[in-house]
């Protein structure tokens, strides 16, 4: 690397995370791709998928003799650490910033192809490899808002000094990360400068009581499977937590 700045990348599997097929990725710390999303590129370092994954879609053990996997043996510890799945949301888009904000301690975690916009339209592909299951819209209690448990995320990450960016260029997101595009972020890494100060825009009381209530709460769930638990959770509350993380974000641009 050309520079000493710790910069992750995250693709997902959305149809604009086509783009890192002929991408030079040597600029990046590491490289953290998710469920298919491996196939795009032979560039990446860890593989995250979560316990429901089929196995007729790994890559072949000749690939995977030289990468690593991270499944829930890894990822639940590092999720629970930074709040569990009930506030964290239980989705792998948010649980491999979760993983990554913890095990690989980054500066940037720079996320691509995870916008979780789906279009309604069966002839417009909702994946790079075609049309699948749009996981993140499922009823869900831990993701009654996309939108609030991005700032979570981005808060939670500001705390632990790392600063959270979306390299997409759909027009909308689910993900309120500030945007940038790979080309200005692997500039800015090259040119080793701070790259983003967001904590100048996350309200400070709203994320302070957001925490709070979570603590208050207590919904943990230490295996990770929040779900065999879910009728013990108020919808009403983590709604209030949601609003709360979405107030903290109102200045973004």
């Amino acid at each position: 690397m050309s520079s000493s700045l710790n910069v992750v990348l995250i693709v997902g599997s959305a149809p604009d995370a086509l783009k890192i097929k002929d991408q030079d990725l040597s600029s990046f710390s590491s490289c953290v791709v998710i469920n298919n999303a491996w196939q795009l590129t032979k560039d990446w370092d860890y593989l995250i998928y979560p316990e429901d994954f089929p196995d007729k879609h790994l890559p072949p053990d000749t690939i995977l003799a030289k990468k690593k996997i991270i499944t829930a043996r890894e990822y639940v510890p590092e999720q629970n650490f930074f709040g569990g799945f009930v506030y964290g949301g239980g989705t792998m888009a948010f649980t491999a910033g979760y993983w990554a904000l913890g095990a690989l301690k980054p500066d940037v975690i720079a996320y691509l192809g995870c916008d979780m916009i789906y279009p309604l339209e069966k002839e417009i592909p909702s994946h790079f490899y075609g049309n699948g299951q749009a996981d993140p819209l499922r009823s869900d209690i831990t993701l009654q808002s996309l939108e609030a448990k991005s700032v979570r995320l981005m808060a939670l990450a500001q705390i632990h000094n790392c600063s959270v960016v979306n390299l997409s260029k759909l027009p909308k997101s689910r993900l309120l990360f500030p945007r940038t595009s790979i080309t200005k972020l692997l500039k800015k890494i090259d040119q080793k400068k701070a790259l983003y100060s967001q904590d100048l825009n996350l309200d400070s009381k709203s994320v302070k009581r957001a925490l709070d209530l979570e603590g208050e709460l207590a919904y943990m769930v230490p295996s990770g499977k929040y779900w065999e638990s879910s009728i013990e959770f108020d919808r009403s509350k983590l709604s209030e937590i949601d609003s709360l993380w979405l107030k903290s974000a109102s200045k973004l641009n």
